[in-house]
């Protein structure tokens, strides 16, 4: 294993890890936030809940294909080396990005215009499978010991851009058009533009040198993923518990609640947006800020104990804001949790990848995090629709968000921190 000699962390590495993870977050970001317009092209009908969980579906069915995504290109990663896994996921991606915004609706073609959808969702969930953990994986690995925090968050940078650019676009487009527009045909700008970020991605990591961990023939087990099974039962549960408890915080705080807030909370679905750009804006700002004490003043298992914490003390106060607070309340409930979730990500990247030896670092990595968070977060959206829909209490969610918290909390606590000791 290379690394840099002095305490900087590189920038085309870094570069690198960022632009995948840009997209990623970005085209699903995207989904999530026209959600609404989703399920009206692609999966009309006459109960609006029902349409909306009809477009949810491919919000989840995307993270469903993670797990085998991470197991193959995890396997790759650890066989081959990280800079395959990297460039196979952002031409996997752009292909689906951009196939997406030529999709015929529903009224054009019926029944196949869902399932053309579906599979889109499908290849973009098993590329993001071995992106955001591959591309950690490689930033920790090139990083210098005492800036790992910082490293391994710059993929959650890439991803807060990608969110902040996907509610960006969103709003721009919602706001420079009228809604029949919007629903007719500019919906399909910003999932275009989507490719034009996967062409530089490609181009930054087809340069890349592999200069993060390059596997031997004696080093390496023939079967990663078993060898992780068998060394490291124990850490690959406690990260499957924190990235589900992970992923339900993540995905209603950042992607459902702005849908929320305008489906059920009545705020202008343009006004709702304005709120979480901001709060994407916030994120990226104390990221890398929250990272880089991380490094140096605070470990990071700490850190992500008293942030879920928080977030499980204020979770019913922040939906109960984004319902019933009008505007003045969505804008705060997104601020506040836009902050405790940057906290979260400035920690959670390396935290994880320390948990893991090299030889197996990707399999065990990607697939204990891609479970939790395509089986159990990327289903946040559609379990708290449903909850709404089958109890009629508007308030619902806020209880799948306080239990995600405490699931992550707790997990958290379990862990073995290895900030500042050597990789394995």
């Amino acid at each position: 294993m290379s690394a840099p000699r002095d305490d900087r962390v590189l920038l085309a590495p870094s570069l690198a890890g960022a632009v995948g993870n840009l997209l990623e977050w970005y085209d699903f970001g995207l989904y999530g936030l026209f959600a609404p317009i989703f399920a009206q092209l692609f999966f009309p009908g006459q109960d609006r809940i029902a349409s909306l969980i009809g477009a949810y579906s491919g919000f989840a069915i995307g993270f469903a294909a993670r797990p085998l995504g991470a197991a193959v290109l995890g396997h790759l990663g650890d066989r081959v080396g990280r800079r395959a896994v990297l460039v196979c996921s952002i031409v996997l991606m752009g292909f689906a990005t951009t196939a997406t915004a030529i999709l015929p609706t529903y009224h054009a073609i019926g029944i196949g215009a869902p399932i053309l959808l579906l599979f889109m969702r499908l290849l973009q969930g098993f590329s993001v499978g071995g992106e955001y953990t591959g591309s950690v994986a490689y930033l920790v690995e090139t990083a210098p010991g005492k800036r790992r925090g910082l490293a391994g968050s710059i993929a959650n940078i890439g991803a807060t851009a990608g969110m902040l650019l996907a509610a960006g676009a969103a709003t721009a487009t919602s706001m420079s058009a009228n809604s029949a527009d919007v629903q007719s045909w500019t919906w399909r700008i910003p999932f275009l533009f989507g490719g034009i970020i996967a062409i530089a991605g490609y181009l930054l990591r087809h340069r890349l040198r592999d200069t993060g961990y390059t596997p031997t023939a004696s080093a390496r087990p023939s079967l990663p993923l078993r060898t992780a099974i068998a060394e490291a039962p124990g850490a690959m549960l406690c990260a499957l518990l924190f990235t589900s408890g992970y992923g339900i915080v993540n995905y209603l705080t950042m992607v459902f609640l702005p849908t929320y807030a305008a489906t059920f909370g009545g705020v202008a679905q343009e006004k709702a947006l304005q709120a979480n750009t901001a709060a994407q804006a916030l994120a990226l700002f104390i990221v890398p800020l929250a990272a880089w004490l991380t490094d140096w003043a605070v470990r990071r298992r700490t850190l992500l104990i008293i942030a879920f914490a928080a977030e499980f003390v204020v979770g019913w106060s922040g939906i109960a804001l984004a319902l019933r607070g009008g505007i003045t309340g969505v804008w705060t409930a997104q601020l506040g949790f836009a902050f405790l979730l940057a906290l979260i990500m400035a920690a959670e990247p390396a935290t994880l990848a320390e948990l893991f030896p090299s030889k197996f670092r990707l399999s065990g990595y990607s697939v204990s995090f891609n479970l939790g968070i395509g089986l159990v977060g990327g289903t946040a959206p559609i379990v708290a629709t449903a909850l709404i829909a089958t109890t009629g209490n508007g308030m619902a969610p806020a209880w799948y968000l306080m239990l995600g918290s405490a699931i992550a909390a707790g997990a958290a606590f379990l862990m073995i921190d290895r900030s500042g000791k050597p990789l394995r």
